[in-house]
């Protein structure tokens, strides 16, 4: 499925613009967070004597925590159940969360070829991290707390060429920043939603990013 999709002109970086940086989202990008997700919220209906439909919950990964609680709390305790979940998340999350297959390969393919590999995600940054930690992944930074279009801000201010995720908000982010949107069809969004959403290139799942990248730097020189 590589190279699906091309809406936009590619990003050229010349020899004068420095190393490309690589963004990468997290949950079903990096990591598949559905088990350990699930487990979480499994956990958080038993602390708090409310009913979640935890397999419901992790088809709809992407946007924040808060946007998922709505569904299963008034809205006076979403933040207070925000803090409950992620003070929980550690405990529950972690160690059953794997890595997707060709994550450790894509943020080293991007680093081999000596650019810069970082994650920016929704994610509660240092639950992210955590994970990041657990599986060995090293990525040059990371920045959590933003969705969506918000995750420019962290693009741009990494200069960021290229932002590879799973959802439509991904896209979005990236479009936003004026970085290649590369996306992977592993998450909620299928390869015909997130192509529909505008992204420049859609990939199969990150065992093809390698490759892709290979081929996409010598167009840059």
């Amino acid at each position: 499925m590589a190279d699906m999709a091309s809406t936009s002109p590619t990003p050229e970086r010349t020899a004068d613009s420095g190393p490309l940086t690589v963004g990468f989202d997290l949950d079903m990008t990096l990591i598949d967070s559905r088990p350990g997700i699930r487990a979480c919220f499994l956990a958080l209906a038993e602390r708090t004597g409310t009913y979640i439909d935890a397999d419901l919950t992790i088809t709809r990964l992407g946007p924040p925590l808060a946007q998922e609680l709505i569904h299963w709390f008034p809205a006076e305790k979403v933040e207070a159940m925000g803090d409950l979940y992620r003070s929980m998340y550690p405990s529950f999350a972690i160690e059953a969360t794997p890595a997707m297959p060709g994550a450790r390969e894509a943020i080293d393919a991007v680093q081999a070829a000596g650019g810069r590999a970082i994650v920016v995600t929704a994610k509660y940054e240092p639950n992210a991290k955590l994970h990041l930690e657990h599986l060995g992944l090293a990525p040059d930074e990371v920045v959590g707390d933003l969705w969506a279009e918000q995750k420019a801000q962290a693009l741009r201010e990494h200069d960021a060429g290229v932002y590879v995720g799973d959802h439509v908000g991904d896209v979005r982010g990236a479009r936003t920043a004026g970085a290649l949107s590369v996306a992977v069809a592993t998450g909620p969004c299928d390869a015909e939603e997130l192509t529909a959403a505008g992204a420049d290139v859609v990939l199969t799942d990150l065992t093809e990013f390698p490759a892709w990248l290979a081929n996409y730097r010598p167009a840059r020189a």
